[in-house]
C-alpha cells in the first residue's frame, strides 16, 4: 500500500485522462461479461463492475450498470478486506452475495479480485451479476411467502474462491450445487472471474505508461474531484428540510393498511442528509431491504438529479443516511427476508426521492414511475425427452411519470433497472414451454396529467408442453397506485391473472408462491404507467386528440380523465376530431364535482365494481377507493389512506375548484 507521504500531487489533464480510463476498464469488464456470461438475467445487462482503492472506497462504475446496485459495490470490497485482513494474496479472488454486510439481494453475486502492484494491494476489481437462481424454496429464488431468508437461497459470506490464482473447485461446487442451474451458476461464476482479470489489466496497462504512484494518486484525486463537485452544487442550494413517502401494499402478517416508507431530506450547507427512521417495522413477505438496498436507493435517486456528475465513493460523501432502528422494512436485519426489496422499499425509497428533488429543482421535476414486477416459472419441459427443467423469468418494461413540459416516457425499464435489457419472446418461447400471445402498450395507463404518464404494457402468454410447473409473481402497487404530482392522477394496479375472462380465472394479486399451473393455462398482468404531472384538465385537447389517435388514451378515458370529447368523424372513421363545447361543458362540470367524488360512500362505489357499473380506472382516479381487483371486496383502511394520499397531491393542485 502507498504510504501518505509518497503521494503525488497530479495535473488536471493527467488526473482527467486516468479518470475516464477508470471508467473504461470497469466498461471493458462490462463488455466480457456479456459476452462470455452463462445466465440470461446477466445477458439482460442486470449485473454492474467497480474498480475499489485499497480501502474498498469506489474509483470508477461502469457507465451502463444497472441503477439498483450503484452505492453498494464498496461495501462488498470493505466487506471482503476486512474479512481477510493481512491473509489477501496476488491471484485471489473472493465471492459473496449476502445483502446484511451491504448487498442488495441473495441473487446478486459478487466476484471481487484484488489488483496488486511490485506486492502491494493497490485496489479491488468487481464484478456483479445477478445469477438466475442461487437456490431457496422457488424457481428463480424469489419466494414471496418467504419471512425468512432460509427460504430464498444460498447466503454466502466473504469466501475465497481462487487462491493466489488456483480454483478452489470444491468451494465452487459447493456453491453452484444448492442452485437450480449448477452449470450455469459455475459459469457464471468463471465469466465474471475472468471479467475481473480485464480490470486487473488495463491497471497494470496503465501502471506501465503512468507509474504506480500515479495511478493510486488518480484514484483518490477521481474521488476528490467528484465530491467538490457534487458539494459545490448542493452549496448552491438553499438550506432546508423536505420530507415525503411511499407505500408499500400491505404487511400479510397483519391486516389490511397501506405500508409506509418515509424519507426526511436536509440540506445543510455542502451536505445533504436522508433520514429514513420512521419507516414501518419489517414486514411478514419478502419486501424487506437490508441497509444496502435501501442505500442504493437513496443514491440512485440523487443521482438521478445530478445526471451530468460521475458516480463514486466521492458522491456518496457529501450524502449520510439515517436507516433508523434495526429491524424495519428499510434497514431489515437477519433472518429477516429481503429478496424483494426491489419492488418493496428500493422504489418507493426512489419515488419518494423523486417527490423531494421535483420541489428543489422544479425544473427537472417528474412524477412517481412505475414498480418493477417479475412472473417466474419453473418446471419440466416435456417438448425435450430428458424432461429437462426449465426457467421462465420473465420482467416487463413500463411508464415513467409525467414531467415538468414531456409526458412520461413509455414502456421503459424501470427505475430499478435503468439498463435492464427486455428478453426477447422469441428467445423465452425457445427456452421455456410458453406461447406469448399478447405483448403491447396498455392503452389508458399512463396517469393522466397536463402532461401525461407513460404507458405500461399487458403481456399474456399461455403454458404448453411442461410438467410440475409452479409460479410466483413478485410485485407491488395493486393497492399503492402510481401516484401523479402536483394534481396529476394515478396510474393503474398491478396483479396477475390467471385464465382471465374464462369461469375459472384466478386473480393473484401483486404477490403470489409456488402456484401450481399447468398446460393450458393463460397468464395475463400489466405492468403500471407513470403517474401524471399537473392537473389533467390543463391537457391541451389537441394532446388528448393526438393520444387517441396513437391508442394511448381511449375515447371514454379522455372524458372522464380530462375532459376532453373526442368523436369519430361521420365521413371517416379513421379521423378524430374535438368538440370544443361539449369539452368546454365536460371540463366545467368535472371541477365542480372532481373533488366531491371522492366522498362517495366507498362501500357503494366497491359494489358497482362488482356489478361491473365501475372500471379499476374509475375507482382509482375518480373515487379513490381500493378493492381486491379479483373479488371486490373493499379494503376500508387502505381506502381511507389512499384518499387522504390524493388529497394532498392531487386536489390540492387542481385548479379553479
Amino acid at each position: 500500500m502507498i504510504e501518505d507521504d509518497q503521494a503525488e500531487t497530479l495535473d488536471p489533464v493527467t488526473a482527467e485522462v486516468l479518470r475516464n480510463a477508470f471508467m473504461t476498464a470497469v466498461d471493458l469488464m462490462a463488455e466480457q461479461l456479456l459476452r462470455t456470461c452463462h445466465s440470461f438475467v446477466i445477458h439482460a445487462r442486470d449485473f454492474s463492475g467497480g474498480l475499489c482503492d485499497a480501502d474498498g472506497d469506489t474509483v470508477a462504475q461502469g457507465s451502463r450498470d444497472v441503477a439498483v446496485q450503484v452505492g453498494t459495490l464498496h461495501f462488498a470490497a470493505k466487506a471482503v478486506l476486512n474479512a481477510f485482513r493481512g491473509d489477501i494474496y496476488e491471484g485471489d479472488v473472493f465471492i459473496l452475495n449476502d445483502p446484511y454486510c451491504g448487498g442488495t439481494h441473495f441473487n446478486d453475486v459478487r466476484v471481487l479480485r484484488p489488483i496488486f502492484s511490485d506486492g502491494a494491494l493497490i485496489a479491488v476489481a468487481q464484478c456483479n451479476g445477478h445469477w438466475a437462481d442461487v437456490g431457496g424454496a422457488a424457481t428463480g429464488s424469489f419466494d414471496p411467502s418467504a419471512t425468512e431468508h432460509f427460504g430464498e437461497g444460498l447466503r454466502i459470506t466473504p469466501v475465497r474462491i481462487w487462491s493466489r490464482g488456483r480454483y478452489l473447485a470444491d468451494v465452487g461446487r459447493l456453491i453452484a450445487s444448492n442452485t437450480r442451474s449448477p452449470e450455469d451458476a459455475e459459469g457464471d461464476l468463471r465469466a465474471q472471474a475472468e471479467a475481473t482479470r480485464v480490470c486487473e489489466r488495463e491497471v497494470h496497462r496503465l501502471i506501465e505508461r503512468y507509474g504506480q504512484r500515479t495511478v493510486v494518486a488518480a484514484f483518490g484525486e477521481s474521488q476528490a474531484y467528484v465530491e467538490r463537485v457534487v458539494r459545490r452544487r448542493l452549496s448552491e442550494l438553499s438550506d432546508g428540510v423536505w420530507e415525503a413517502e411511499d407505500y408499500i401494499d400491505n404487511d400479510p402478517s397483519r391486516s389490511e393498511g397501506l405500508v409506509p416508507i418515509k424519507v426526511r431530506m436536509r440540506i445543510s450547507g455542502d451536505g445533504v442528509h436522508y433520514d429514513l427512521s420512521g419507516s414501518h417495522p419489517a414486514i411478514g413477505s419478502f419486501l424487506n431491504s437490508a441497509f444496502g438496498g435501501s442505500y442504493s436507493a437513496v443514491i440512485a435517486g440523487t443521482k438521478t438529479f445530478f445526471p451530468d456528475v460521475p458516480l463514486n465513493s466521492g458522491f456518496y460523501r457529501a450524502i449520510t443516511v439515517d436507516f433508523g432502528p434495526r429491524g424495519t422494512v428499510v434497514n431489515a436485519s437477519w433472518p429477516s427476508a429481503v429478496t424483494g426489496f426491489y419492488a418493496g422499499p428500493y422504489e418507493k425509497i426512489v419515488n419518494a426521492i423523486f417527490q423531494i428533488w421535483s420541489q428543489i429543482m422544479p425544473e427537472r421535476a417528474i412524477a412517481t414511475s412505475f414498480n418493477l414486477e417479475y412472473v417466474l416459472l419453473g418446471g419440466r419441459d416435456v417438448r425435450h425427452h430428458g424432461q429437462e427443467q426449465f426457467m421462465y423469468y420473465d420482467w416487463m418494461a413500463g411508464g415513467w411519470g409525467g414531467r415538468n413540459g414531456k409526458d412520461g416516457s413509455n414502456a421503459t425499464a424501470s427505475i430499478f433497472g435503468v439498463g435492464h435489457v427486455l428478453q426477447s419472446t422469441e428467445m423465452q418461447e425457445i427456452t421455456s414451454p410458453i406461447v406469448t400471445r399478447t405483448c403491447e402498450l396498455k392503452t389508458d395507463s399512463g396517469g393522466p396529467g397536463e402532461f401525461r404518464g407513460g404507458l405500461g404494457m399487458v403481456k399474456e402468454v399461455i403454458l404448453t408442453d411442461c410438467e410440475g410447473a409452479i409460479l410466483s409473481y413478485c410485485s407491488d402497487r395493486a393497492k399503492s397506485m402510481i401516484i401523479g404530482t402536483l394534481g396529476g392522477s394515478p396510474s393503474c394496479p398491478h396483479g396477475l391473472w390467471i385464465n382471465p375472462g374464462s369461469v375459472g380465472e384466478r386473480y393473484l394479486g401483486s404477490l403470489a408462491s409456488r402456484v401450481p399451473v399447468v398446460p393450458g393455462d393463460s397468464l395475463e398482468r400489466p405492468s403500471a404507467g407513470g403517474g401524471g404531472y399537473g392537473d389533467p384538465l390543463r391537457r391541451a385537447p389537441r394532446s388528448v386528440r393526438e393520444d387517441v389517435i396513437d391508442g394511448y388514451v381511449s375515447i371514454n378515458r379522455a372524458r372522464k380523465d380530462y375532459g376532453v370529447v373526442v368523436t369519430r368523424d361521420a365521413g371517416d372513421p379513421d379521423l378524430y376530431r374535438v368538440d370544443e363545447v361539449a369539452t368546454a361543458a365536460e371540463r366545467r362540470k368535472l371541477r365542480a364535482t372532481r373533488v366531491s367524488l371522492l366522498e362517495t360512500d366507498p362501500v357503494h362505489v366497491a359494489q358497482r365494481y362488482k356489478d361491473g357499473e365501475l372500471t379499476a380506472y374509475d375507482l382509482v382516479r375518480q373515487y379513490g377507493v381500493i378493492v381486491d381487483w379479483g373479488s371486490g371486496e373493499l379494503l376500508p383502511e387502505t381506502t381511507k389512506k389512499y384518499r387522504a394520499i390524493l388529497h394532498e397531491r392531487c386536489c390540492s393542485h387542481w385548479i379553479g375548484e
